[in-house]
């Protein structure tokens, strides 16, 4: 039997450890960018909820244990990465705004509340909304709620006008907002549960109105 010439031999085993490096690599990688993307989640988590602009590259690199240009690898830019732990954030509170149903939303809500209550309260000084404009990723999130609320009616309700559609599913924003929990917990005093009884009990009200052809009053 001829020998294998070295050439041959070596041609054979680089395809293998190739292969096999490309596989490590890629999950080095999807390892840094879940650890980048749990800091970003921890950061919100030990801070308020509201705070949003609080989750910078720097914060978000020092946490995860990387510098700046690793997180700027993976995310290109801030808003990138902000958008992408809101991403996971709503992953983790059981929140899927491209198939909201009427159904969905007394369910939904009540693991959106009970996610927040997860969060610390934000200081006192912080408790009163500030006149600012929102986070693009805040902002986004909002306008894409608005659409999956505004869907979500619509096919119960198909001979409502639009202005009531949209009246519809304005009121269920305005339950459905930390602005309402926070105005429970801190106005009120409620516990978090209670809280979240409260606005669950009036969120049931308005789609059960909407269920049964009750158009908001005029």
């Amino acid at each position: 039997m001829n020998p294998t010439p070295a050439g041959d031999m070596h041609s054979d085993a680089t395809p293998g450890r190739r292969s096999y490096d490309s596989a490590l690599r890629r999950q080095q990688a999807a390892d840094t960018r879940r650890r980048i993307l749990e800091a970003g989640s921890e950061l919100l988590h030990v801070s308020p909820v509201w705070n949003w602009p609080a989750l910078t590259v720097r914060t978000v690199a020092s946490k995860a244990g990387v510098n700046e240009r690793t997180v700027y690898r993976y995310f290109g830019s801030e808003r990138e990465l902000r958008d992408a732990v809101m991403t996971q954030i709503l992953q983790e509170s059981g929140v899927d705004l491209g198939h909201l149903r009427l159904d969905d939303i007394d369910e939904v809500s009540r693991r959106v509340f009970a996610y927040l209550a997860s969060f610390p309260p934000p200081p006192q000084e912080a408790q009163q909304p500030r006149e600012q404009l929102p986070d693009p990723t805040i902002a986004d999130v909002r306008r894409r709620k608005r659409g999956a609320l505004l869907a979500a009616v619509t096919p119960t309700t198909p001979a409502w006008s639009a202005e009531d559609r949209e009246v519809a599913a304005a009121a269920l924003d305005l339950l459905w907002s930390v602005t309402s929990y926070r105005h429970l917990i801190y106005e009120w005093e409620l516990e978090p549960s209670a809280a979240v009884r409260c606005v669950s009990w009036l969120l049931r009200l308005v789609t059960d109105a909407v269920r049964s052809g009750e158009t908001p009053p005029r």
